[in-house]
């Protein structure tokens, strides 16, 4: 009997479905998804990039993907709240382990996360990426614009990531992506910028200041309206987030959002034709308590509501 109850990730007979395990045991995968290479039959692939090769403040990201996946442990319980059912029942997610690169060579890095998600793109999966810094990004987007063309970004952080530098980081691989015409400006939405870059490349920009003034539902209708029946991308830099509530990051900056802002937001996006979505910048050594890391992990079983969502019913 035991052995039927615990390491889901290894012993699941069936890929649908929420088997609760004790949170503090079991082997440990994304939201207790089976491990597995087969992506036959598979909605969504999570995979981590464990990469910090491009910080500019503090590194630790490397290790984000292994504690979002320590943290999604006490997530697994069924039907998600507010969204009132278990997005496993709806969609066949698996973890789909980390990607593998040569230490020290950020462009084998980049080579290597584009294969990965070519790979889940042509099986006819979508991907839920766990970083790693923000530069990991821009091989997820090269992917996913060569199968559907420029994409709207929906992104949330407290930097805008399209600083004109020529050195390609985790502050310019938005600007990089626009030169490859991966992205579509005026149909891309920014939330919650609290650092200044005097050129906004055509995006659409909401402040973290204007997020409390306006309210998440009127920040959720902005992005909609932004992006209206288009297929975009949904990248979440976790120093959006106030540091504090979510200290665990590498370039942390005050005056950010609280996580039920943030959550709300993400549930107003129900609707949009998100083809897939990365979670990066989490950097564990700094967290507490794995406030940020459990915040990550929220944030992504989220998404996977929304996506479940589509398939009937969806967030209260």
């Amino acid at each position: 009997m035991s052995d039927q109850r615990n390491d889901g990730a290894f012993a699941a007979g069936s890929p649908y479905g929420t088997r609760p395990e004790s949170t503090y045991g079991g082997a440990l995968s994304f939201m207790r998804r089976r491990y597995t290479k087969d992506l036959a039959g598979v909605d969504v692939a999570v995979f981590g990039v464990p990469s910090d090769l491009a910080t500019s403040n503090r590194p630790g990201a490397r290790f984000g993907p292994r504690a979002v996946r320590q943290a999604s442990a006490q997530l697994v319980y069924g039907p998600v709240w507010p969204f009132g059912f278990d997005p496993f029942e709806r969609l066949h997610v698996v973890d789909w382990g980390d990607v593998a690169f040569d230490d020290g060579y950020p462009e084998r890095m980049l080579k290597a996360v584009e294969a990965h998600a070519d790979r889940v793109l042509a099986a006819g999966a979508s991907l839920l990426a766990l970083g790693g810094d923000h530069l990991v990004s821009l091989p997820l987007l090269r992917a996913h614009a060569r199968r559907h063309g420029p994409l709207c970004l929906v992104h949330f952080d407290a930097h805008s990531d399209t600083w004109r530098e020529e050195a390609l980081n985790h502050g310019s691989m938005f600007f990089h992506a626009l030169g490859e015409g991966l992205l579509d400006p005026e149909h891309s939405i920014q939330i919650g910028i609290r650092t200044h870059n005097a050129e906004t490349h055509g995006f659409q920009i909401v402040t973290a200041t204007e997020v409390g003034r306006l309210g998440p539902g009127a920040v959720a209708e902005r992005a909609r309206q932004a992006v209206g029946a288009r297929k975009a991308y949904l990248t979440f830099d976790i120093d959006c987030l106030d540091p504090s509530v979510a200290p665990g990051t590498g370039t942390p900056v005050v005056g950010g959002l609280g996580t039920a802002q943030a959550r709300e937001i993400l549930w107003g996006l129900a609707g949009l034709d998100l083809v897939g979505m990365d979670v990066v910048e989490v950097a564990p050594v700094y967290d507490v308590g794995e406030i940020t890391a459990l915040a990550a992990a929220t944030l992504a079983l989220d998404y996977l509501c929304l996506l479940a969502s589509r398939r009937g019913g969806g967030p209260v």
